[in-house]
């Protein structure tokens, strides 16, 4: 059976181009970047020119760009990194933030920081007012994702940034579903930390980049040697940062076409399955998304029960998020939004990528019609509206 991979917002395949250039790293570039002789040189050379393309997406100077092991690291060196030092501190965040957001902020309320969690709207988009109405005197920092990993939502990131600028706070951006889908440019959107992960963007796992603007107060997380310029110890993956910076290449050269055609990808799916099935909407603000995704709710129908009947059907999808897979409670991000517990749990998330085309969204629309179909019938609280 052939398997068509509609989950690109959890994980990417590793492009042909991506796994060339590691491949060749591991063989070539196996020396320690910190290593004055040759081989060691050699691999200072390489990590410095992944550094380069990495900095060319984000729009930044490279100085200001760090390696470390991911999303998840990147997000936890910025918060924690952030708050160090202040015996007093008060954090402003969201209530739809990746777990590696909420969880560090959970950790610094065990700590006796104060965090201040905002609400959003039903299109899942926050206000940058409500944002400023939770400022504080000794509030230290400000994190809000730039684009929702279950909905797409885009975030109004430069407005948030402007209110953070004018207080004097410093401010985080989880960058992770943004980067290699829409245009970046930090120096004009003027945050303090961003971060990306390079699972994301068809590159190996275990490698991403934290965005940290000269000047920036910040605190390692991970204490040992004066590796990336004292901000994160630990013998750098020169072959994982060489991947991750082709993958930044290459997503910089095809951006606007890709997205354009994972638009239209999407818009085909979205209208495939609204005109074929009953009582379905579209999760979060349909214009202020990313390209690639989509979510839908599916009334009378358990979430988990579609995405288990597409995967016999040889159709990767997923009910949220990968990193709360397994969790009893349904999506927080969907609930924050107003969804019943009900309607969150009935909700499906399609991310498209590079490998999706016409002819495998047109088999996924029939697959979802007649998944739900099935499920509609079986289940014993469904009633069509009229």
């Amino acid at each position: 059976m052939r398997r068509f991979y509609f989950d690109h917002n959890a994980t990417t395949p590793i492009s042909p181009q991506v796994l060339a250039v590691y491949t060749e790293a591991l063989r070539e570039s196996f020396g320690n970047a910190s290593s004055i002789h040759h081989e060691g040189q050699a691999a200072r050379h390489r990590l410095e020119a992944a550094r380069r393309q990495v900095a060319v997406l984000l729009g930044c100077n490279a100085k200001e760009t760090v390696f470390l092991s991911g999303g998840t690291e990147a997000n936890n060196a910025a918060i924690f990194g952030s708050v160090a030092g202040h015996a007093r501190a008060h954090v402003i965040t969201t209530s739809i933030e990746h777990p590696a957001v909420l969880e560090p902020c959970r950790e610094l309320q065990r700590r006796g920081i104060e965090v201040t969690y905002v609400p959003v709207g039903a299109t899942g988009v926050v206000n940058p007012e409500d944002i400023r109405r939770s400022l504080r005197p000794d509030t230290v920092l400000i994190s809000v994702m730039h684009v929702n990993n279950e909905t797409g939502t885009i975030q109004p990131i430069a407005a948030i940034a402007r209110i953070a600028r004018e207080s004097g706070i410093l401010m985080h951006c989880d960058g992770v579903q943004a980067a290699g889908r829409i245009p970046l440019d930090l120096e004009e959107l003027d945050v303090d930390f961003y971060t990306i992960s390079a699972h994301k963007m068809y590159s190996p796992k275990g490698m991403g980049a934290l965005f940290i603007r000269k000047g920036t107060p910040f605190r390692p997380l991970i204490l040992g040697g004066a590796h990336e310029s004292r901000r994160r110890a630990g013998t750098e993956d020169v072959p994982g940062a060489a991947a991750f910076g082709e993958a930044c290449r290459l997503s910089q050269v095809r951006m606007n076409t890709e997205a354009q055609r994972t638009a239209n990808l999407r818009d085909r799916l979205e209208s495939g399955i609204l005109d074929r099935v009953a009582d379905v909407t579209v999760n979060g603000d349909r214009q202020l998304r990313v390209p690639n995704s989509s979510n839908l709710c599916f009334d009378g129908v358990e979430g988990e029960a579609i995405v288990i009947a597409l995967d016999l059907k040889g159709f990767s999808v997923s009910s949220g998020s990968a990193c709360s897979s397994g969790a009893v409670e349904p999506s927080h991000v969907l609930i924050a939004m107003g969804l019943s517990k009900n309607r969150a749990r009935s909700s499906i998330r399609f991310s498209l990528g590079e490998s999706n085309t016409e002819d495998q969204v047109d088999a996924l629309v029939d697959a979802v019609v007649a998944a739900v179909t099935r499920l509609r019938e079986l289940s014993p609280t469904y009633v069509a509206h009229a």
